[in-house]
């Protein structure tokens, strides 16, 4: 069977560069329109919401987070935490709170995590960064009932990543309750072979110690708790579409209660840029996700 192995190089780029996929617009535009809209939608969310911008969870540059409150913070309140995308060496979390407003107006906070990109930052420590941001989240915010992971693109292979913790090595025990993985990538192998690892550079062994497909573990009585949405676009490459088939099906086979949302009509950047919208279906079912736990 043909896979990403057997493809010419010039074809495995055009698969791993989401930007050629778009019918909305060209390559260059669509990404310009996607930093426009995440800064334009994060903009409003920081002039609408209660936040605390910049607290950092660890002693690095990039260590730190935003943090929406929800618009009647009493008592607890279950937080979703979002990890921006940008193919591990671009964007920010100061792109990253667009999806607040509908959200903290339903008394759900979201966090917008910080971590060092590429070249500063390698994957190794991009895992542990997030990772670590977790452990202060709870050790610092006794009020939060349950967290939501939400990543897009690069941010739902870290999302991903963060399903597979060890927790005990960090003394705490967070209360994932569920985790929206947004057109990720789930195997880092064919990345190597991409321009996308020019700045990573990732050897294979990196690769692989973080790739999620090859990090699953079998479902605890917590984890068959933790509802897993893979969510993938319509106009996503075939490789990402296939890679969030396959990694659905293992976390399944694993024992996690996993669903697959193929969206129509959207691709790789709308897909998540429309959670700013509260009637956006991708919304609504991170809403319904929250209620129901």
């Amino acid at each position: 069977m043909g896979g990403w192995r057997d493809m010419p190089a010039e074809a495995l780029e055009e698969q791993y560069s989401p930007s050629r996929w778009s019918p909305r617009l060209g390559r260059d535009a669509v990404i310009q329109a996607h930093l426009a809209a995440t800064a334009a939608g994060t903009q409003r969310a920081r002039a609408s919401a209660q936040t605390s911008l910049h607290v950092p969870y660890g002693d690095g540059d990039g260590e730190k987070l935003d943090i929406y409150f929800p618009t009647d913070p009493s008592g607890t309140f279950p937080v979703l935490v979002y990890i921006h995308g940008g193919y591990w060496q671009c964007l920010s979390k100061d792109e990253s709170g667009f999806a607040a407003p509908p959200l903290v107006s339903k008394g759900v906070a979201v966090v917008a995590v910080g971590y060092n990109i590429a070249p500063k930052g390698h994957m190794d420590a991009m895992v542990l960064q997030v990772r670590r941001s977790l452990a202060f989240l709870v050790e610092r915010y006794s009020g939060i009932r349950g967290i939501y992971l939400c990543g897009h693109s690069a941010g739902a292979h870290l999302a991903a990543m963060v399903l597979s913790t060890d927790w005990t090595e960090y003394g705490v025990a967070p209360d994932i309750k569920g985790a929206v993985l947004v057109s990720g990538v789930y195997d880092l192998e064919p990345i190597l072979h991409t321009y996308v690892n020019d700045a990573l550079n990732m050897s294979r062994e990196d690769a692989q110690r973080n790739s999620p497909m090859l990090c699953i573990t079998p479902a605890a009585p917590a984890a068959a708790a933790c509802e897993v949405l893979v969510a993938v676009a319509q106009h996503d490459s075939p490789e990402f579409r296939r890679q969030s088939q396959e990694y659905s099906q293992a976390l399944r086979a694993a024992g996690w209660s996993v669903s697959l949302l193929d969206l129509a009509g959207v691709d790789h950047f709308d897909i998540i840029e429309k959670l700013s919208e509260e009637s956006y279906v991708l919304t609504q079912v991170i809403l319904n996700m929250i209620s129901r736990a």
